[in-house]
């Protein structure tokens, strides 16, 4: 009957605004909670079809969604690996259980934030148990290429704190000026030397020994040098004296416009070179030494930059080289792209990992999990891995979290409405029962209905004005199961009436 569905309708009515109430609350009691993502109820009305004349009210069901896609703001931090996704994409982490397994099956969850700190092993890890996920990077700082569509690249991200680091000496640059006066007639051929440390492959220190020796001839000037460079690491024959790695004819143009400029390099004994030939081009030239091969450049033909020949004093003017000594690691950050780098205290730093971002084409229909995080389904589809920056994704931020998506005002708007609507369901209910007892002399099927519907309500939500309706509905029901329990039926309603108060 139409007054029946009114019933119905109310009690389905207080149990979606219980929901949306269970919702609300959430919402509230995480609004300090980095990366949370608000949840929301929908309500879809239900039709019942009606006869002519009639109506049947069919009540409202509802649906709870969480808006993944929503975002927080920003807020700065003081840990450099406190990160969040500025943009589209989330970081890839998965769970400290399975890391500690250590069998390579890692699942992947995503985040859009969190504060990772490194643990005992130096494991990158939340303090909720989540550990960041990247692509390791080869030895020489590049991140090799790895499938997009799978883990298959991603390892929990480890940093050693007690690692050291050192770069090989792989190019000098000589700026050295030569005495022209020593290639003049009557000169003594004072030989000059030059001394230049480098860093062999373990870091260690060594020395390339440079002697420039002029040729004096007997008349004029000859403005002409032989270079000879000693490694002090190579010593083929041990007899304590460093091999010679390379030697060179160097002459110098006397024109008036490009004097004291080089004019040519060639090798010192054309029939046995030692070292490399000279490359005009780049102005340099490369000797093996103990660790490999190392660029001297020396300067251009014609440059006034490199090796020049002017006056009567030898002058180094500027010499530089890159590698370094062995140092110890003093921070880890992560730039916009993902790049995680390791600082040394000698000044340089080290790519170790790679981050990436994940996308799906549904973010909303990603699995909720605990600790702000998310895992793929169906209903997401595939994920794609992106470098951050790229494509339709954002960038990294080091040193910052995501705030809450909750705001809180707006919550609290929604709370005053939904108890509003839970109360006016509330007194339809009352109002009903009461119709029914004023129309109908039937005092068992008033019972009937009071006890049938009182099951349907959760009592661990009742406010105020249900407890009232409850009250009311035991007034109605207590008599009659006083004077009905003989039978069956009775002790059964009696015992549902009892469960249910």
């Amino acid at each position: 009957m139409t007054i029946s569905s009114s019933l119905n309708a109310s009690v389905a009515g207080l149990a979606a605004n219980a929901s949306r109430l269970a919702t609300i609350s959430d919402n509230i009691s995480n609004s300090s909670t980095y990366g949370y993502k608000r949840a929301v109820t929908d309500f879809q009305s239900m039709v019942i079809e009606s006869g002519q004349g009639t109506y049947s009210a069919g009540g409202v069901r509802t649906t709870t969604t969480r808006l993944i896609d929503e975002r927080g703001a920003l807020v700065s931090t003081s840990n450099a690996t406190d990160l969040a996704v500025r943009g589209r994409g989330m970081l890839p982490v998965t769970s400290e259980t399975s890391v500690a397994v250590g069998n390579g099956d890692n699942p992947l969850f995503l985040t859009t934030t969190g504060s990772f700190r490194p643990d005992a092993q130096g494991y990158l890890r939340t303090s909720g148990g989540l550990v960041l996920m990247g692509v390791p990077a080869a030895t020489d700082g590049t991140v090799p290429n790895y499938p997009r569509d799978s883990i298959d690249g991603l390892v929990p991200v480890q940093i050693n704190a007690n690692q050291f680091a050192g770069e090989a000496t792989t190019r000098v640059d000589l700026s050295v000026n030569l005495p022209a006066t020593s290639t003049r007639e009557g000169s003594a051929g004072q030989t000059e030397t030059l001394s230049v440390e480098y860093f062999d492959n373990l870091g260690a220190s060594s020395n390339l020994s440079f002697t420039f020796t002029p040729t004096v001839p007997a008349n004029g000037a000859s403005n002409e040098w032989t270079m000879q460079i000693r490694d002090s690491e190579t010593d083929v024959n041990a007899d304590g004296v460093p091999d010679v790695v390379g030697e060179y004819t160097l002459t110098f143009d006397a024109t008036r416009g490009g004097g004291g400029t080089l004019a040519a390099v060639g090798f010192a004994d054309p029939a046995a070179p030692v070292g490399g030939a000279y490359d005009p081009l780049t102005g340099a030239l490369t000797i093996s030494v103990d660790g490999g091969p190392m660029e001297i450049n020396i300067g251009e033909l014609g440059s006034s930059i490199g090796l020049t020949q002017l006056s009567d004093a030898f002058a180094p003017v500027s010499i530089s080289k890159n590698g370094t000594p062995v140092g110890s690691l003093t921070s880890i950050e992560v730039d916009q792209n993902g790049f995680v780098r390791a600082s040394f205290d000698i000044g340089i730093n080290r790519i170790l990992y790679q981050i990436p971002l994940v996308d799906v084409p549904n973010v909303n229909g990603l699995e909720t999990l605990d600790q702000q995080s998310y895992r793929v389904t169906p209903d997401s589809g595939s994920f794609f891995l992106w470098d951050a920056g790229d494509g339709p994704t954002g960038d990294i931020v080091g040193f910052a979290r995501e705030e809450s998506a909750t705001d809180v005002a707006g919550e609290l708007t929604e709370l005053i409405q939904t108890q509003r609507a839970y109360s006016s369901n509330a007194k339809v209910i009352q109002t009903v029962e009461l119709s029914l007892a004023d129309a109908t002399s039937l005092p068992v099927e008033i019972m009937d209905c009071v006890l049938d519907k009182s099951l349907l309500i959760d009592l661990s939500v009742c406010s105020a004005t249900i407890a009232l309706l409850l009250v009311r509905m035991l007034d109605i029901a207590y008599p009659l199961m006083k004077a009905l329990c003989a039978s069956d039926f009775q002790k059964a309603a009696v015992s549902r009436i009892g469960a249910s108060f």
